[in-house]
């Protein structure tokens, strides 16, 4: 374990890559916060679903953001995410909520907001924060960055894998095709888009362990910081 010695660790990449999982395990093995930003809009659109907002209308997206408290629970197995004291770990991860979230995520006033949260959070150092922009918005100073990818193939196993524990079966090609929704629409958005920051470490999870992927964030930490125990 590590201590935070004002390190904010950044890892970036599209949905499949690994990166939560990495984020979470890696932050644990530091002992630092770990801070999952896309759980964050993903509650968002998820409230605004449920209380029948257009999630097209940037305003009132807004005004869900602004009315929720987040808090994340690390239970070992998993890493709990609670909106105004309800856990909706499960249900941000649904395929409806993936369909609009990016749409969600381009708005302006929404990412904003969410983001003063993440760079509040990160401020004292000693977080891994993972998302799409957090190498090149949320923390562009971060001392160690990481942008995570995958094969489709591999991405389109995870993601099924993903909905599966959640009771929702989708058919291979409709997760592929899900998928090169998300990162068109990601990429090409005007605020934030997903994309690799210059000094970002460039990771290819699809044939690696999930042991070797926390290995390579714990060791880039190291060399950044001498506050090893």
């Amino acid at each position: 374990m590590m201590k935070g010695c004002g390190i904010v660790v950044a890892i970036d990449g599209p949905s499949g890559s690994g990166k939560s999982t990495v984020a979470r395990l890696a932050a644990r093995r530091l002992g630092f916060v770990y801070l999952d930003t896309g759980a964050m809009y993903r509650a968002v659109t998820l409230l605004a679903l449920r209380e029948n907002v257009d999630v097209s209308e940037a305003r009132n997206v807004a005004e869900i953001a602004r009315s929720l408290k987040f808090e994340f629970r690390d239970t070992g197995e998993v890493m709990r995410t609670l909106v105004n004291g309800e856990d909706v770990t499960e249900q941000i991860r649904l395929p409806e909520v993936d369909r609009w979230v990016s749409l969600v995520s381009s708005h302006k006033e929404v990412r904003e907001h969410l983001v003063n949260i993440q760079r509040r959070t990160c401020k004292k150092g000693g977080v891994v924060c993972e998302g799409r922009d957090i190498g090149t918005v949320v923390v562009p100073d971060a001392k160690v960055k990481f942008f995570l990818t995958a094969s489709p193939k591999e991405r389109t196993r995870r993601r099924r894998g993903q909905f599966g524990k959640v009771g929702k079966e989708m058919s291979t090609s409709m997760i592929e095709r899900e998928i090169e929704r998300r990162d068109r629409e990601d990429s090409s958005r005007e605020v934030s888009p997903l994309k690799k920051a210059k000094d970002a470490i460039f990771m290819d999870t699809t044939d690696l362990t999930i042991e070797e992927e926390v290995n390579q964030v714990v060791e880039a930490v190291r060399k950044a910081t001498a506050c090893a125990s």
